[in-house]
């Protein structure tokens, strides 16, 4: 399968820790997997994808809100609609839970299918859990 995995962590920076870890649980299970900075591409390849997975973190320790480069990379790329996605979080500051749900909202505006939501505690349970996709 095709997968998409759309890093947007808080600050312009290359893709987290986390993020590649993730991709490397993907790739072990036989999928291709691309990484899509969300600061730096404009999100118009993201049709041509099976599977997307949006990793995100908070703007700040006491904030819940995500970075606002999700929802534009996310408009940018049309057809979205009833795509099979995954919404990551990297756990970090007060209001994570909070912080994915905003994340999961932002997806489904787009019309995406948010499947499976979930909190990145470390890059190995980012790795762990890369397994599971598409299982």
């Amino acid at each position: 399968m095709r997968i998409a995995i759309v890093s947007a962590p808080s600050v312009r920076r290359a893709p987290p820790e986390y993020v590649q870890a993730l991709a490397k649980g993907m790739e072990s299970m036989g999928h291709r997997v691309d990484i899509i900075d969300a600061w730096t591409d404009d999100g118009m390849r993201l049709p041509g994808y099976e599977y997307i997975a949006v990793t995100s973190e908070s703007i700040s320790f006491f904030s819940a809100k995500i970075p606002e480069v999700v929802p534009k990379i996310l408009a940018a790329g049309s057809s979205l609609m009833g795509r099979k996605s995954a919404a990551f979080v990297k756990k970090g500051g007060i209001r994570s839970a909070k912080t994915l749900a905003l994340l999961m909202k932002a997806m489904e505006k787009e019309g995406m299918r948010v499947n499976w939501s979930d909190m990145l505690l470390s890059p190995a349970h980012a790795e762990a859990l890369g397994k599971y996709i598409g299982a």
